[in-house]
């Protein structure tokens, strides 16, 4: 799959939707992203990125329970360059998705989540290119749990392509998320899962 995708530099977004469809029938867990026009194979998660993303489920069902954190939906980002990313998690009212497809749109999303992987690609996929993606798409928040640097990033009021304010915490301080999200999350257990 990497030396496909390694490959494949530039390409339609119609033709990147079918060689992601092909390559998910062909390899089980594949999960292929198109940003910047290029296309990117992302990681599959371990049991402590799993973990995580259901710690911070659980907090959104607690506190939003209209809310859904979903951890499969494949959303249209970069509207000019017709992009498709794959969040950890896509935080949106319960309906949002309902009918829509593969590919989503992300005018519904409130909060795009990313735990790093570790994989040569993470630095590059989560502390820059999915950044400005989220923020040319207008996604309000956009939160990166860095577990290699043991912290928090949010990522807020996105501004011609990129978000004006970051606010980074370490594990074990809180951090708030604020409207239209508006939760604040104890952060103390993320020690527990940085493998």
């Amino acid at each position: 799959m990497a030396a496909l995708a390694g490959r494949l530099h530039i390409v339609e977004t119609e033709h990147f939707e079918e060689i992601a469809r092909i390559l998910a029938r062909l390899e089980k867990g594949a999960r292929l992203e198109f940003i910047d026009g290029k296309i990117r194979s992302k990681a599959r998660p371990d049991g402590d990125h799993g973990r995580i993303i259901q710690w911070l489920t659980r907090i959104c069902m607690q506190h939003r329970p209209e809310l859904w954190l979903d951890g499969n939906q494949g959303l249209k980002v970069q509207p000019y360059r017709g992009g498709r990313a794959r969040p950890d998690g896509s935080l949106a009212p319960c309906d949002a998705f309902v009918g829509q497809g593969e590919w989503a749109e992300p005018e519904a999303v409130l909060m795009v989540v990313e735990v790093t992987s570790h994989d040569s690609d993470t630095d590059r996929r989560d502390r820059v290119e999915k950044p400005r993606a989220y923020a040319e798409t207008g996604i309000p928040l956009y939160l990166l749990i860095d577990r290699q640097a043991c912290q928090l990033s949010l990522y807020s009021e996105p501004d011609d392509g990129r978000y004006e304010t970051i606010h980074t915490v370490p594990f074990g301080k809180s951090l708030h998320l604020p409207d239209p999200v508006g939760i604040t999350l104890d952060t103390e257990p993320l020690k527990n899962w940085v493998g």
